[in-house]
């Protein structure tokens, strides 16, 4: 798997993806400027997800050109209660203008209907500012947390291809953010305090292929006070130019190759198993909350089926050392077609 050191370009002067691989930091350049290919093939799409011990949030900005949304999503782990609110913009076309650079990846959007600023600092740090009037029935959802980085965090950065359609795929991914802030709905205070709340940061541009499935599960959390995150998943594409398969300890990746997962075609609840070809990661998954969504239009359509709940397994640290650890994240299952 070739491992990228230094930035690049993933276009040739034609706008072909041609550079392919993985790499520990935004080092991959993605300027769709130079991509040549019809806007409504391109998928952009920001998400952060952020954990307390009672509360999931899920805050995603996607633009698949037929269909473009903003969602915010709360899953309380107190009593299982479930709250999803979407903003579509059909054929947006770029029209949200999410940005190419990771590094300077500040997205605002202020709507009638909502305000959602994510700032990137250079610090490496981000902001989340949230307004939304009217989220739950009549109550008002705003708040702002702050997603901090340890120093020096390494990521995942990883673009792989497909064999046709010209497809490729450009994720990043920073699975080791402590997160501190308030996010308030109607009358109720969700704290989120550093060192017990916890945060992902997912962030996929690319083109998309006719059809694909994808799996994908990140989580973060302390272990024996050490800063612990994964990124584990993989789709149709051509996974030999590098897997987006990672382990973070304190900020610092040890690179993973295959992961498998093993899900109950009968139920989901079940808990889930996770195993690598080369042993160095064995993991089991127990959801706790599931949530299923669907969008069509037109020729466009994706379903995503996640979960939320707990991690437990045994990773093979790059020097050898084993590590045990327990966290709670996400799991899904993805499938689009257009």
């Amino acid at each position: 798997m070739p491992k990228v050191e230094e930035p690049a370009s993933i276009f040739n002067d034609n706008g072909k993806p041609v550079r392919f691989g993985w790499a520990c930091a935004p080092l991959f350049i993605y300027d769709k400027d130079f991509l040549f290919t019809p806007r409504r093939r391109i998928s952009e799409a920001d998400r952060y997800i952020i954990s307390s011990p009672t509360h999931f949030f899920v805050f995603e900005i996607v633009d698949n050109g037929y269909l473009g949304y903003v969602s915010i999503q709360m899953i309380s782990l107190r009593d299982n209660k479930k709250l999803f609110k979407a903003f579509p913009s059909l054929f947006s076309l770029g029209g949200i203008e999410l940005p190419d650079s990771v590094e300077n990846g500040s997205v605002r959007l202020h709507k009638k209907q909502f305000i959602i600023d994510f700032v990137a600092m250079k610090s490496g740090a981000r902001i989340l500012k949230i307004d939304v009037p009217h989220f739950d029935k009549h109550k008002t959802l705003r708040g702002e947390v702050v997603l901090i980085p340890p120093p020096r965090a390494e990521s995942i950065a990883t673009v792989t291809p497909w064999r046709k359609d010209n497809a490729f795929r450009y994720s990043f991914h920073a699975p080791h953010l402590s997160v501190e802030g308030v996010i308030q709905i109607g009358a109720t205070e969700i704290s989120f305090i550093k060192g017990n709340a916890w945060g992902v940061f997912d962030r996929v541009r690319g083109v998309r292929p006719s059809a694909d499935i994808r799996y994908w599960a990140a989580a973060c959390g302390a272990v024996q006070d050490r800063q612990v995150g994964f990124s584990v998943g993989y789709d149709s594409a051509d996974s030999r130019q590098g897997t987006e398969n990672a382990f973070f300890l304190d900020g610092k990746l040890h690179k993973l190759d295959q992961v498998t997962f093993h899900i109950s075609p009968t139920n989901w609840f079940l808990p889930w198993h996770f195993t690598s070809n080369n042993n160095r990661l064995e993991m089991i998954f127990t959801p706790e909350v599931g949530w299923n969504e669907s969008n069509r239009v037109l020729f466009y359509y994706s379903s995503r089926r996640h979960f939320f709940g707990s991690f437990a397994g045994r990773v093979i640290l790059d020097n050898g050392d084993p590590f045990e650890f327990k966290i709670t994240g996400l799991a899904e299952k993805r499938k689009t077609r257009f």
